[in-house]
Protein backbone atom coordinates (compact mmCIF):
# COMPACT_ATOMS: atom_id res chain seq x y z
CA UNK A 1 0.00 0.00 0.00
CA UNK A 2 2.81 2.62 0.84
CA UNK A 3 4.55 1.63 -2.59
CA UNK A 4 0.85 2.50 -4.23
CA UNK A 5 0.43 5.68 -2.54
CA UNK A 6 3.99 6.63 -3.10
CA UNK A 7 3.63 5.82 -6.78
CA UNK A 8 0.41 8.06 -6.74
CA UNK A 9 2.10 11.22 -5.08
CA UNK A 10 4.83 11.12 -7.64
CA UNK A 11 2.31 10.50 -10.14
CA UNK A 12 0.37 13.25 -9.20
CA UNK A 13 3.73 15.50 -8.91
CA UNK A 14 4.81 14.38 -12.30
CA UNK A 15 1.42 15.93 -13.98
CA UNK A 16 1.88 18.82 -11.90
CA UNK A 17 5.06 20.24 -13.36
CA UNK A 18 4.11 19.22 -16.84
CA UNK A 19 0.78 21.18 -16.47
CA UNK A 20 2.95 23.76 -14.94
CA UNK A 21 5.34 23.77 -18.16
CA UNK A 22 2.46 23.71 -20.61
CA UNK A 23 1.01 26.21 -18.41
CA UNK A 24 4.52 28.78 -18.95
CA UNK A 25 4.35 27.36 -22.68
CA UNK A 26 1.02 28.83 -23.73
CA UNK A 27 1.39 31.77 -21.74
CA UNK A 28 5.55 32.49 -23.57
CA UNK A 29 3.11 31.52 -27.23
CA UNK A 30 0.43 34.16 -26.22
CA UNK A 31 2.98 36.59 -25.61
CA UNK A 32 4.68 35.68 -29.00
CA UNK A 33 1.39 36.57 -30.38
CA UNK A 34 1.45 39.67 -29.17
CA UNK A 35 4.69 40.82 -30.37
CA UNK A 36 3.94 41.25 -34.50
CA UNK A 37 0.82 43.42 -33.72
CA UNK A 38 3.26 45.24 -31.10
CA UNK A 39 6.37 45.55 -33.98
CA UNK A 40 4.13 46.72 -36.77
CA UNK A 41 2.56 49.40 -34.40
CA UNK A 42 6.32 50.57 -34.01
CA UNK A 43 6.41 50.35 -37.71
CA UNK A 44 3.61 52.01 -38.14
CA UNK A 45 4.62 54.94 -36.24
CA UNK A 46 7.95 55.19 -37.89
CA UNK A 47 6.22 55.60 -41.13
CA UNK A 48 8.14 52.08 -42.41
CA UNK A 49 5.58 50.61 -44.51
CA UNK A 50 7.44 47.71 -46.08
CA UNK A 51 8.60 46.79 -42.58
CA UNK A 52 4.85 46.56 -41.20
CA UNK A 53 3.60 44.99 -44.50
CA UNK A 54 6.01 41.80 -43.06
CA UNK A 55 3.91 41.15 -40.11
CA UNK A 56 0.79 40.41 -42.59
CA UNK A 57 -0.48 36.90 -43.28
CA UNK A 58 -0.41 35.35 -46.70
CA UNK A 59 -4.14 35.81 -47.08
CA UNK A 60 -3.22 40.28 -46.25
CA UNK A 61 -0.61 39.98 -48.87
CA UNK A 62 -2.78 37.89 -51.41
CA UNK A 63 -5.62 41.12 -51.15
CA UNK A 64 -3.41 44.00 -50.83
CA UNK A 65 0.30 44.63 -52.54
CA UNK A 66 2.61 47.14 -50.59
CA UNK A 67 1.28 50.50 -51.71
CA UNK A 68 -3.04 49.03 -51.01
CA UNK A 69 -1.91 47.77 -47.17
CA UNK A 70 -0.15 51.68 -46.86
CA UNK A 71 -3.46 52.72 -48.41
CA UNK A 72 -5.68 50.39 -46.76
CA UNK A 73 -4.39 50.94 -43.17
CA UNK A 74 -4.03 54.94 -43.46
CA UNK A 75 -7.83 55.48 -44.75
CA UNK A 76 -9.68 52.61 -42.85
CA UNK A 77 -7.36 52.45 -39.50
CA UNK A 78 -6.42 56.10 -38.80
CA UNK A 79 -5.40 55.34 -34.92
CA UNK A 80 -3.39 52.49 -35.65
CA UNK A 81 -1.45 54.60 -38.94
CA UNK A 82 0.01 56.91 -36.70
CA UNK A 83 -0.36 55.71 -32.61
CA UNK A 84 0.92 57.87 -30.00
CA UNK A 85 0.44 54.86 -27.66
CA UNK A 86 -0.33 51.48 -27.43
CA UNK A 87 -1.00 49.02 -24.49
CA UNK A 88 -1.88 44.87 -25.12
CA UNK A 89 -4.51 44.09 -22.77
CA UNK A 90 -5.18 40.87 -23.93
CA UNK A 91 -3.69 37.59 -25.74
CA UNK A 92 -5.17 34.94 -26.11
CA UNK A 93 -4.45 31.21 -27.92
CA UNK A 94 -7.89 29.62 -29.24
CA UNK A 95 -6.32 26.67 -31.26
CA UNK A 96 -3.15 25.70 -32.82
CA UNK A 97 -2.26 28.11 -35.21
CA UNK A 98 -4.43 30.94 -34.51
CA UNK A 99 -4.48 34.04 -31.53
CA UNK A 100 -6.20 37.13 -30.87
CA UNK A 101 -4.88 39.84 -29.12
CA UNK A 102 -6.70 43.18 -27.77
CA UNK A 103 -4.60 46.19 -27.42
CA UNK A 104 -5.95 49.67 -26.54
CA UNK A 105 -4.59 52.32 -29.20
CA UNK A 106 -4.45 56.32 -29.08
CA UNK A 107 -3.74 57.84 -32.41
CA UNK A 108 -2.20 61.20 -32.74
CA UNK A 109 -5.72 62.23 -34.06
CA UNK A 110 -6.31 62.36 -30.01
CA UNK A 111 -9.09 59.08 -30.97
CA UNK A 112 -8.71 56.18 -28.73
CA UNK A 113 -9.66 53.02 -29.98
CA UNK A 114 -9.35 48.81 -29.21
CA UNK A 115 -8.16 46.57 -31.59
CA UNK A 116 -8.65 42.70 -32.13
CA UNK A 117 -5.97 41.24 -33.77
CA UNK A 118 -6.12 37.58 -35.65
CA UNK A 119 -3.18 36.39 -35.71
CA UNK A 120 -2.55 32.85 -37.65
CA UNK A 121 0.82 30.70 -37.53
CA UNK A 122 2.79 30.94 -40.84
CA UNK A 123 6.16 29.68 -40.00
CA UNK A 124 5.74 32.69 -37.10
CA UNK A 125 2.51 34.37 -35.78
CA UNK A 126 1.38 36.73 -38.64
CA UNK A 127 -1.78 39.47 -38.39
CA UNK A 128 -4.77 38.18 -40.49
CA UNK A 129 -6.84 41.03 -39.52
CA UNK A 130 -7.91 43.80 -37.16
CA UNK A 131 -11.46 45.09 -35.74
CA UNK A 132 -11.31 48.19 -34.04
CA UNK A 133 -14.35 50.05 -31.77
CA UNK A 134 -13.90 53.59 -29.92
CA UNK A 135 -12.60 53.03 -26.87
CA UNK A 136 -14.27 55.27 -23.96
CA UNK A 137 -11.53 53.94 -21.48
CA UNK A 138 -8.43 55.79 -19.72
CA UNK A 139 -4.98 55.06 -21.93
Amino acid sequence: MTKRLTFTVTGVLTLLVCAGAAWAQAEKDAKAAAEPVVMQLEAFRHDDYDTAYTFASEEIRAQFDRRGFEAMVRRGYPEIASSTFALVTKTELRSEGLAYVTIKIRGTNGQAVEGLYELVWQSGWKINGVATRPDAGVI
